[in-house]
């Protein structure tokens, strides 16, 4: 097998990964946001010392990179608190989707960051993603899931500002899974004051829920971090959009989840500008 084949087969992993942890959240019923983050990022950080330890490279940060780990940190947890509370309030299909522009995101935000120069056509699809987005969230006075939508598109904004923070911290040399490690850390700590204050005791199947939502999780994170490790993301990364498809499945078959009709036009827009760019791209490789 190539090694394309085997970044393909980690990124549809990595994809239903997350996917199934959105279902989790969602299934596990009406608990804080802040809640369910926390157990979201405890497993996370519980598989991250074991691999740290386990690859013997010590508890340390590299020299200079203090300040992008906490960049990639604060972003990273911002727009995953935002990411699961509009899990919480729309559709999963819908929520995923909005996460997924955080690609478009991080091409906007690597010019200030990385000092890199979009091209033309990446900014045109940027352009384009954004209008996909606006079906999805259709702002209007009558809409009743306008801020959730916001909040999500927000999600979308913070993952793909810690993607660029993670890429400058990966160009200095800095260790997956203690970026990994930080982050989770970081998130835990700063949802344990919220679950102090609103902590809701959990029934047996709730916390089996949220602790497969954290499996599901980190499947998806160290299933990614493979799929980079064997193939270009030029090669693979639109492949990652099965997430939407995979999620659209599940509310289908188990939460009745019906897409609308702008929903799913949204969905192709930015799903059909993912694939332009990855075939533009590929031509020149």
């Amino acid at each position: 097998m190539s090694n394309r084949a085997k970044g393909i087969i980690c990124i549809l992993a990595a994809a239903f990964g997350f996917s199934l942890m959105t279902f989790f959240v969602r299934i596990s019923g009406n608990i804080p946001t802040m809640e369910k983050a926390f157990f979201r990022n405890a497993v996370a950080a519980i598989v991250s010392v074991f691999l740290i330890i386990r690859t013997g490279g010590g508890f340390h940060i590299q020299k200079g990179c203090g300040t992008d780990i906490f960049f990639r940190c604060l972003f990273g947890t911002t727009g995953l608190i935002a990411n699961f509370y509009a899990i919480d309030r729309l559709n999963i299909a819908d929520a995923n989707m909005l996460n997924k522009l955080s690609p478009f995101f991080a091409i906007l935000l690597s010019i200030p960051i990385l000092n890199e120069k979009p091209k033309f056509r990446d900014i045109l699809a940027v352009v384009l993603a954004f209008s996909g987005a606006m079906l999805i969230v259709r702002p209007s006075g009558s809409n009743m899931q306008l801020v959730p939508a916001l909040i999500g598109l927000y999600g979308g904004f913070g993952a793909g500002t810690a993607y660029v923070f993670v890429r400058k911290l990966g160009k200095k040399g800095e260790r997956t899974p203690m970026i990994v490690l930080c982050f989770s850390l970081f998130s835990t700590f700063v949802t344990i004051p919220f679950i102090i204050m609103d902590f809701v005791p959990l029934e047996p199947w709730q916390l089996g829920c949220l602790l497969l939502a954290g499996l599901s999780a980190t499947l998806g994170q160290f299933g990614i971090t493979n799929a980079y490790k064997f193939a270009p993301a030029k090669e693979i990364s639109v492949f990652d959009y099965t997430q939407v498809v995979f999620a659209a499945i599940l509310g289908i078959l188990f939460l009745g989840e019906i897409p609308t009709a702008l929903s799913v036009a949204g969905y192709i827009i930015i799903i059909g500008v993912a694939v332009f760019r990855w075939r533009a791209e590929l031509k020149e490789a």
